[in-house]
């Protein structure tokens, strides 16, 4: 869990910080969906990643391409978490 401190008495810039935190939030998940739909567009076409199973019957690069997606898929997914788990806290 993050917690965020945000010590001032402006409503504004409270706001505006958290409406800052939920639209990077918002993108990630969007993000997150455009990736997961790359990935079931390369598993309807071969099945389960499998490197070894698909290794010289799938183009290296589509390869490669899949294994860069997977990549991206898990970084997207840690940094939603990270943002999904902040609290506010107001001094």
């Amino acid at each position: 869990m993050t917690k965020l401190t945000v010590e001032t008495n402006d409503n504004w810039t409270k706001k505006k910080i958290e409406d800052a935190i939920h639209t990077e939030t918002d993108l990630l998940r969007k993000t997150v969906q455009r990736t997961r739909s790359k990935l079931q567009e390369f598993e309807n076409k071969y099945g389960k990643f499998d490197r070894d199973s698909l290794y010289g019957r799938v183009d290296d690069m589509e390869l490669i391409e899949w294994e860069g997606e997977l990549e991206t898929l898990k970084r997207l997914q840690e940094n939603l978490k990270s943002l999904e788990e902040i609290t506010f806290e107001y001094k």
